[in-house]
């Protein structure tokens, strides 16, 4: 009995780390990665499909903040930023200081150019955005940090302010309906519009 030559499909080869781990570099240059491939200590992860919620999150932090952000700083979203040699992540939205956006074909920017690094939770991320990331955002001095999570279909926002004497992030407050703060600049955001139902047109 003859097979069709369509039956035998390659499989997917992963790439296989070298010792030590990949390096902060080798993103730029590994062939063939899924889109947002971020750097863990090493190690490669990769995002998993994204919810409604997640993909709204983004796009209203990121244009919300493009808005309100003052000159001399940028609002970027899904871009990696360097921690080190083993650590290159890649936060939902990030706030950087304009002097960094200096070439169309960047692929990244340092970690101390960051004012504000935002990470909207999925269910495959709850780990990394609430323990690892914040971690690696602090020791760098990367002054804010904000998580979102999806809490029973409403947007929560935790809000984070490093603490330079300890050296760690210190919460700064919970904001359920509406956002309000003074720093790094002044934002004020009603985060029901995350959620919120479409009008259809009349």
């Amino acid at each position: 009995m003859s097979v069709e030559p369509e039956a035998f499909e390659p499989a997917y080869h992963w790439p296989i780390p070298p010792v030590g781990g990949w390096t902060a570099d080798d993103l730029d240059r590994l062939p063939n990665l899924p889109p947002h491939t971020e750097l863990i200590d090493g190690s490669l992860v990769f995002v998993s499909p994204q919810t409604l919620f997640h993909s709204r999150a983004v796009s209203f932090f990121e244009w919300q903040l493009q808005s309100l952000v003052p000159p001399g700083l940028e609002v970027i979203r899904e871009f990696t930023i360097d921690i080190d040699r083993y650590n290159r992540p890649e936060p939902d939205v990030i706030v950087v200081g304009e002097e960094v956006v200096d070439d169309p074909e960047q692929t990244r920017f340092p970690a101390t150019a960051v004012r504000l690094a935002i990470e909207v939770m999925s269910p495959e991320s709850i780990a990394r955005d609430r323990d690892t990331k914040p971690i690696k955002y602090a020791r760098v001095k990367i002054p804010h940090f904000w998580r979102v999570e999806n809490k029973d279909g409403r947007a929560v926002v935790y809000v984070y302010e490093l603490d330079p004497t300890t050296g760690a992030y210190v919460a700064a407050g919970i904001f359920h309906d509406r956002l309000k703060v003074s720093v790094p600049f002044p934002i004020d955001l009603d985060l029901t519009e995350i959620t919120a139902k479409r009008r259809r047109a009349e």
